[in-house]
């Protein structure tokens, strides 16, 4: 008996042991997360730091913690636009801030209606009588959209600036397809429904390059003009016109020739720039590096103005106006934020029917999806709409096909000029392997009851029957599409194919055929709602439902070395201006990668735009290029 005490005070005491451990543990890990929080007390006097190592999106994508800690990496960081203006905005009022400063030398861009938006939330600071500046080795089109704002623009002596425009070419696959003698089934309604070339054709349709044509250049024509109006004294045609030229004459300087351009006003490195922005804002006595200044960077700046709460600072109090985002590609299932899963939005939607939402506003900013997602989420949107409560819809960057699906059962639409929609159309792919089993000597047989038995087969081919029913299929959606825009917009069916059949139009044109009534931002679509409900000012609030941030993303972020904003990096690390040209072309093998993806994916009817958003990969971590050569070998290993 006195061993089996002993051994029994021995397991007794292990087991007190690793509860004690056990429990500090716990409060180790409590107390990471709670310090590792952005903290209102960190905000002290002098400059808003900005440093956007990443792009500005409507709806940050989700990060998921243990891919991230398996991967060591942490995903491109992603800003929210609307974080950013109101960041803006709050620091354009506030005593402690004298100026707002941001390095775009690690920017990626955003989305032209974004570009606006945080550039206006600019605009409003400088006439608050405070200065702007802005910081980066390579401005390209997107940050030069930005800077146009500020009062100062800085470009490192090793850098430059180049303005592309939009446009360029993109892969057509049927050669290759042919060659690898995979049979493509395309099932299509309307004439400049592109989106399927890719996979039937090895260049452009006319009808394809005269949409696009109109698009970009009306597109190009509202970038120039705001470039001027916000800063004059640029030379955008001599940048954009006679590029060779332009830098011949500065010796083949591209800082000079940007300087000569009055693209920048100043010339000089982190260290003069810094030392520039300390003798306005004052030094920081805490940071002796190089180029330091007095500042408070986002995320703390962030939690002290409170982004989340439901006002976000535009009211206070009373009825509650809920604002839904539906933001990226439309797909069926729960994916998402950043993307637009058609079942977590409808939820969303749902569980705010007993909310008693004076109003709701849809902001969309998606090329389209699925069209079973896009009608799962119109459902919910009208379900709302059946409580009697105005429903509008404000357009983004993009709100075509499936976007523009989902927008039909607003009140009232308000779109911008760049505003990409329309693309009412219609189609499926489904690739079939009958021609590359044959030509491996592969054979198939069996026994039908009915034309229909077995099919679809993508191993022995399609019967005409079932190519007849998709088809059919596909142009009944289409019909449906066409109905659901007509009593949206007060027209008829024949009046709508007129102006569908897939064509892709800018805001301004969507506007004067009928599609979209009104210019103006998501603020504007709120305020307009809240009249609508006949709410009073100052009497509502607004709540974006879904919203908020990942509580454990700052201690991940911690983990993985991620917090950028703490110091900055002397230029080592950042692209310059020929990094930054030669970086497009791993944007290039991530869209060949996603059109190969798109293929072979399950997935049925699509309403999709394929000139709306390039083709990048949905998840922000395949932006490196170890991602893209990984998801390269998964795509070739399927």
């Amino acid at each position: 008996m006195s061993f089996a005490g002993k051994v029994w005070r021995l397991l007794v005491g292990i087991k007190d042991g690793l509860s004690l451990l056990f429990l500090l543990m716990f409060f180790i890990a409590l107390f990471a997360i709670l310090s590792s929080r952005p903290s209102p007390g960190v905000v002290r006097d002098g400059a808003l730091f900005l440093q956007l190592d990443g792009s500005v999106v409507e709806e940050a994508s989700a990060i998921d913690p243990l891919t991230a800690l398996i991967n060591q990496e942490l995903p491109a960081s992603q800003y929210q636009a609307r974080d950013l203006v109101a960041a803006i905005d709050a620091a354009a009022t506030d005593k402690r801030i004298k100026a707002v400063v941001l390095d775009l030398s690690s920017f990626t861009g955003g989305g032209h209606i974004h570009m606006q938006e945080v550039g206006d939330a600019l605009d409003r600071v400088r006439k608050a009588k405070k200065p702007v500046l802005t910081y980066a080795l390579a401005y390209t089109d997107d940050s030069m959209m930005l800077a146009a704002h500020a009062s100062e623009v800085w470009v490192d002596p090793m850098g430059g600036a180049i303005i592309a425009g939009p446009g360029g070419e993109r892969l057509y696959l049927k050669g290759l397809l042919d060659y690898l003698k995979v049979n493509v089934r395309v099932y299509r309604v309307g004439t400049y429904k592109s989106a399927v070339e890719p996979y039937m054709r090895n260049d452009m349709s006319p009808e394809a390059r005269e949409n696009a044509q109109a698009l970009y250049s009306s597109i190009w024509e509202e970038y120039k003009a705001k470039i001027r109006k916000a800063r004059p004294q640029a030379d955008i045609e001599r940048v954009t016109t006679d590029t060779v030229a332009w830098l011949q004459a500065s010796g083949g300087n591209p800082s000079k020739a940007a300087l000569d351009a009055k693209l920048v006003d100043k010339v000089g490195d982190w260290e003069a720039f810094g030392k520039h922005v300390a003798s306005i804002v004052g030094a920081d006595p805490f940071d002796t590096s190089p180029g330091a200044f007095a500042k408070t960077e986002l995320k703390p700046w962030l939690a002290a103005i409170e982004p989340e709460a439901p006002t976000r600072g535009l009211t206070g109090g009373g009825k509650t106006i809920g604002v839904i985002t539906i933001a990226g590609e439309i797909s069926d299932g729960e994916a998402g934020p950043g993307e637009a899963g058609g079942a977590r939005i409808s939820r969303l939607l749902d569980e705010a029917l007993s909310d008693n939402l004076a109003a709701l506003v849809v902001r969309v900013d998606s090329p389209g999806g699925t069209i079973t997602g896009s009608e799962a989420i119109r459902r919910a949107i009208l379900r709302h709409k059946r409580k009697g409560i105005p429903i509008v819809v404000s357009m983004g960057n993009y709100a075509a096909s499936g976007g523009y699906w989902v927008s039909t059962p607003a009140d009232r639409i308000f779109a911008e000029p760049e505003t990409i929609t329309g693309s009412i159309g219609v189609y499926g792919v489904v690739p079939t392997f009958e021609n590359a089993l044959s030509h491996w000597g592969v054979g198939s047989d069996g026994v039908a009851t009915t034309p229909l038995s077995g099919q679809p087969d993508i191993f022995s081919g399609f019967t005409p029957e079932i190519d007849s029913v998709l088809q059919q299929t596909v142009e009944h959606e289409y019909g449906v599409f066409l109905s659901l825009v007509a009593k949206s917009r007060g027209m008829t069916t024949q009046q709508v194919d007129r102006i569908a059949q897939g064509r892709v139009w800018d805001g301004g044109t969507a506007r004067q055929l009928g599609l979209v009534d009104q210019f103006g931002d998501l603020s504007t679509a709120i305020e307009w709602a809240a009249q609508k409900a006949g709410l009073k000012k100052d009497g509502w609030q607004v709540r974006y439902l879904g919203g908020g941030t990942d509580p454990y993303l700052s201690l991940i972020e911690r983990m993985l070395g991620g917090e950028t904003e703490a110091a900055h990096t002397t230029g080592a690390s950042t692209p310059d201006l020929f990094a930054t040209v030669a970086g497009r072309e791993e944007e290039r093998l991530a869209g060949a990668l996603q059109g190969l993806g798109r293929l072979l994916e399950s997935r049925g009817a699509q309403a999709y735009c394929l000139e709306c958003a390039p083709e990048t990969p949905a998840h922000p971590s395949a932006t490196s290029p170890n991602g893209r050569l990984a998801a390269l070998a998964a795509w070739f290993g399927r």
